[in-house]
């Protein structure tokens, strides 16, 4: 133990305490370090002591380090995290980020053009540029400003061309001016003094001549017609007296046409003759009792219209879908199209006829009448041709055409070895046999369809591009097993996804597009009962698109979506009020 005392003793400075070892070795360990000690030669005092046996090394910096740079990583994944958590949110927006490269570079290339004198009519020009910009972002203000300045610089050159007395250049420079500019007064003025140089260049008299031979033969339309060799006439001499007596003329055969229209019941076609003439002679005497007389008969047209449309669904609810004769829904819907060709509900009316054509088919297949089945199916096509469920059925039935034909089975006895068929007992018909297995590659080349087909439908390429579609690609699934029920669930799945396509694309005002599904969805389920609200909702986007453009100042673009506006929707009151701010922006 001395021994221990006096070598602890020597350098204190240096010493590291141990750390308590095993209790029941302390004795054992003590003497063995006392033995070795003795052995040991004699150390300087400097120099440096090892640290006892049972010492715990210190903790060294590495292990640290080490610890920091875990915690670090558990941040980074954290952080990580949350961006692709922010990402995989807002997957819309940075969706929409992405045209905005595509965006700028065609507004370069825009203003390069027209700096260039590459206005329009040209591969590349300034407004097909520009107007591909606006197809991207239909408010971009860069766009809408670069079409009015093409504009302007169309006026300019219809200017420089009258200067020059190149009247076909003029006339095609002013018509693009129009047609970006909406008219107005430099519009109009432009086009006047241009009638007037081409009248000063012309000989009068050799108009009127033709004009009065035209008017004579009944050639009344057309470029070459009496109304446009009369008009030429007046654009240069408002006052010429035989050319306005000529339109008078004119004005008298118009009117006895629209009468005429009307007696037949041709509407379309009187309303159609009403609005020439109005535009040719606003101020024609007999205008406003032609305009009557074509109310009243189109009053009167609607209301058999109606009547046709309730004795039609009164059939339909009745089961008297289709026959001989007129009693029944098809006949009634088709004479309520006729007063009103673009009737939406005589349309879809038709559409549920076929409709129930198709249910009744399905039923026929059911029970294994092929052939009244086809005949069923042969009439739904008539009246929509490209019904999803119409695509099903037909390919129900080709696969069961494709199986072979059940067998008479017949009870027999046998008698001496001779097999004999009871007299007295009827034939059963045996099951349909099951249809005959895909091989491999036939079950891959489906399973390829149907995901191409899904994924179409999710883009939105549900009737086009024709055998790339949805619908062409379900229907290829089926030409090879008809009864596919994933390609029969996602044809006829196909107008439910067109009108979410349709929502999504109004809310996002992509109009062009949600007209492409309105009219996809027409075909697909032309009885769909939402088809006259989804129009009417299109109808009011373009109608607030038109209002949007005419605060802008854009009128050419702003009478464009009026024009769409009014097609679906003709009889909205909103159609009148945005068509008089138009017109206040052209005085």
């Amino acid at each position: 133990m001395n021994g221990r005392h006096d070598s602890s003793s020597r350098d204190t400075s240096r010493r590291t305490d141990p750390t308590l070892g095993d209790l029941d070795q302390l004795d054992a360990g003590a003497d063995r370090r006392g033995a070795a000690r003795e052995r040991e030669p004699e150390r300087p005092a400097s120099a440096p002591r090892p640290p006892p046996f049972n010492a715990r090394p210190a903790r060294k910096r590495p292990l640290r380090r080490r610890h920091r740079m875990r915690w670090s990583l558990i941040i980074l994944a954290v952080v990580a995290i949350v961006v692709i958590g922010w990402l995989w949110n807002h997957q819309a927006m940075l969706s929409g980020m992405l045209p905005q490269t595509q965006l700028n570079a065609l507004l370069e290339r825009a203003d390069t053009a027209y700096s260039a004198g590459n206005l329009a009519g040209s591969e590349n020009s300034a407004r097909d540029l520009y107007e591909a910009a606006r197809a991207l972002d239909p408010d971009n203000e860069h766009a809408l400003t670069g079409l009015q300045n093409v504009g302007h610089a169309e006026l300019d050159r219809a200017q420089a061309a009258l200067k020059k007395r190149d009247y076909a250049s003029a006339r095609s420079a002013l018509e693009e001016a129009r047609s970006l500019l909406g008219g107005g007064a430099a519009v109009e003025g432009m086009d006047k003094a241009l009638a007037k140089a081409v009248l000063q260049t012309s000989n009068v008299d050799v108009l009127i001549n033709q004009a009065r031979a035209a008017l004579a033969n009944g050639d009344i339309d057309g470029p070459d017609g009496a109304a446009a060799l009369f008009g030429k006439v007046l654009a240069g001499d408002p006052h010429n007296a035989v050319a306005r007596h000529g339109m008078d003329q004119i004005g008298d055969l118009l009117a006895t046409r629209i009468q005429g229209q009307v007696g037949s019941n041709d509407l379309v076609g009187a309303k159609q003759t009403l609005s020439d003439l109005a535009g040719l002679l606003p101020r024609y005497s007999q205008l406003p009792t032609l305009r009557a007389s074509v109310a009243a008969a189109e009053r009167d047209s609607q209301s058999q219209r109606d009547q046709y449309l309730e004795k039609g669904q009164a059939d339909l609810r009745a089961g008297k879908i289709t026959g001989a004769g007129d009693d029944n829904a098809e006949a009634q819907f088709k004479a309520a199209l006729e007063a009103d060709p673009d009737n939406d509900k005589a349309k879809a009316g038709l559409g549920q006829v076929a409709g129930a054509l198709i249910v009744q088919a399905n039923a026929a297949l059911e029970s294994g009448q092929t052939q009244d089945a086809k005949k069923l199916l042969d009439a739904a096509a008539e009246l929509a041709p490209k019904s999803a469920d119409l695509a099903a059925a037909r390919s129900r039935l080709a696969a069961s055409e494709a199986r072979p034909a059940p067998k008479a089975a017949n009870r027999a006895t046998a008698h001496a070895g001779v097999a004999t068929v009871e007299a007295d007992q009827v034939p059963e018909a045996s099951a349909p046999p099951p249809p005959a297995p895909l091989t491999p590659m036939q079950s891959a080349k489906v399973a390829r369809l149907v995901a191409r087909a899904k994924s179409a439908a999710r883009k939105g390429d549900i009737m086009l591009p024709p055998g790339d579609s949805a619908y062409d690609l379900y229907r290829a699934a089926l030409g090879i097993d008809g009864d596919n029920v994933e390609a029969q669930a996602g044809l006829r799945a196909l107008p439910e996804v067109t009108r979410a396509q349709f929502d999504q694309a109004v809310r996002e005002d992509n109009l062009d597009h949600a007209h492409d599904m309105l009219a996809t969805l027409q075909q697909l389920d032309p009885g769909d009962p939402a088809m006259p609200a989804m129009r009417h909702r299109l109808g009011s986007a373009w109608l607030d698109r038109a209002d949007h453009y005419v605060g802008l100042g854009e009128l050419a673009a702003a009478r464009t979506a009026l024009q769409e506006a009014q097609r679906l929707m003709p009889q909205d009151p909103r159609i009148s009020e945005v068509d008089a701010r138009i017109q206040r922006g052209n005085q």
